[in-house]
């Protein structure tokens, strides 16, 4: 720049010279033809005009060429601090050489950069504060314009849709989302600009349902809609869980309650001196009101463990002891239904938690394996430490087995495989969802191979723990 200025001003300068020098030769040479004047001092009086010229061109061109390198620099500040408005490097607040006009504007336009760089900068750190914020919600957030197309959509919803593709800005809603209950929601808010509310169920790979909340959105090209997605499934799925287990509850309660209430309302009929029937009316209605403590037992039981009231201080529990009582208490039962239970390695293992909880869940393991077995069937008992080190607990049986399709509730509450052959065999229906309370708080898991008709594999993983003294194991084992 400071190249092309200067050459203006020279090519100028030339010009005015020429001009000048023209004017002066043109004035000597008719003074001189006036005046009579001898050549030899007209070629003098113009020798000297030309060196004074010459003179005072070069004295021009040596200010216009510091007057140009001047403007060429403070015009350079100028268009850095016009860059800076852009987004360009800033270095500080320039330097002014004086106070003309040139530096008022300099310091005009530089108090404009700065305040609109620092605008911009805190522009910047919302828009990416608004951009986290809406990336780390756990909430889907949709953005749509006027003509429902997508402005914006954050990580969560792209994730409950199940969208595999790199952009989506643009998109209709429509090929984003294949559900026409979220666009007639928005579609409603764009033209009333109401907000509303909608729940509806996205059929992705895993079907989720959300509660969806629509407002309107004020844009550039018009108004838009925004939407907000709550993830409703969990609680949805808590509330059928609740349902059902205040549906099986009273379904289990109300079948002993009407065995006692009407063989006591038959034994006031006049059954009392019915000496043939009398006492087995009286041990039908004690079986039932046993079943009934069962069924209040196991529920008081399940609460304590769902709500971790459990003793705080662990113990250290001799598996094979507590095998060897729970083996103990089913003897008679597994003898009255032709079960054979065969102790198929039991090591001296040991974990650490409750033993009166340990001892619940493999009464019930055991228990259900000979009632759901046949006559002349087998359970296999077996402790051992796996390859990884965890304490494996292993109950199997011959019996009738589970359906694939049953097998990922069988730990529900209530839950039955075969309703008419559990109500024969007894139970309350929460014997399984002990069992996977227990190990959950003995940092355990539980897990069934099963083949109907053929048998269940039931196998506890537990982490072991160190064997104490001679004297505190069989004190534990006791």
């Amino acid at each position: 720049m400071t190249g092309s200025l200067f050459r203006r001003l020279v090519l100028t300068a030339v010009i005015l010279l020429g001009a000048t020098l023209f004017a002066i030769d043109y004035t000597l040479t008719s003074y001189a033809a006036r005046q009579q004047v001898s050549a030899i001092e007209t070629l003098r009086m113009r020798q000297r005009v030309l060196a004074i010229s010459f003179g005072s061109a070069a004295l021009a061109m040596g200010i216009a060429f510091l007057v140009s390198r001047s403007l060429s620099r403070r015009v350079s500040r100028l268009k850095q601090l016009a860059e800076g408005m852009l987004g360009g490097a800033m270095e500080g607040r320039p330097a002014y050489d004086s106070s003309d006009e040139l530096s008022s504007l300099e310091r005009s336009v530089a108090g404009v950069a700065l305040e609109l760089r620092k605008l911009v900068d805190r522009l910047r750190f919302e828009s990416a504060r608004r951009e986290a914020i809406l990336a780390g919600m756990a909430e889907g957030v949709l953005a749509v314009d006027h003509e429902l197309r997508v402005t914006f959509c954050n990580t969560a919803f792209l994730r409950a849709i199940g969208f595999r593709g790199t952009t989506f800005e643009g998109l209709s809603l429509l090929q984003l989302v294949r559900d026409t209950g979220l666009r007639e929601l928005l579609r409603s808010v764009l033209v009333s600009g109401e907000p509303t509310s909608l729940r509806f169920r996205i059929s992705a790979a895993n079907a989720r349902t959300f509660e969806v909340q629509a407002t309107p959105l004020a844009m550039s090209s018009g108004r838009g809609a925004l939407a907000i997605l709550h993830d409703v499934t969990e609680l949805e799925r808590l509330e059928q869980v609740r349902k059902d287990f205040v549906a099986n509850v009273s379904h289990e309660l109300r079948t002993p309650l009407a065995g006692i209430i009407g063989y006591a309302e038959t034994l006031l009929d006049g059954a009392l001196t019915d000496s043939q029937n009398n006492r087995r009316f009286v041990e039908i209605i004690r079986t039932n009101a046993i079943r009934l403590g069962s069924i209040a037992s196991d529920l008081l039981v399940l609460s304590e463990l769902e709500s971790g009231t459990d003793p705080p201080e662990p113990e250290v529990i001799s598996v094979r002891g507590v095998l060897e009582a729970a083996l103990v208490t089913v003897k008679a039962e597994a003898s009255a239904r032709d079960v054979q239970v065969i102790r198929d390695g039991i090591s001296d293992v040991y974990v650490s938690g409750s033993r009166l909880r340990l001892e619940q869940a493999l009464l019930n393991l055991i228990a259900n394996a000979i009632k759901f077995n046949r006559a002349g069937g087998e359970v296999r008992v077996s402790a051992n430490e796996d390859q990884d080190g965890r304490v494996a607990i292993v109950v199997a049986d011959t019996g009738v087995g589970i359906p694939s399709e049953d097998l990922p509730r069988i730990f529900e509450r209530f839950y039955r495989v075969d309703k008419a052959r559990s109500r024969q065999v007894g139970g309350t229906g929460l014997g399984l969802s002990i069992v996977k309370h227990v190990m959950e708080r003995m940092n355990g898991t539980v897990t069934v191979a099963s083949q109907l008709g053929k048998g269940s594999v039931f196998t506890l993983l537990l982490p072991p723990a160190a064997k104490p003294q001679r004297s505190q194991a069989v004190l534990t084992s006791s």
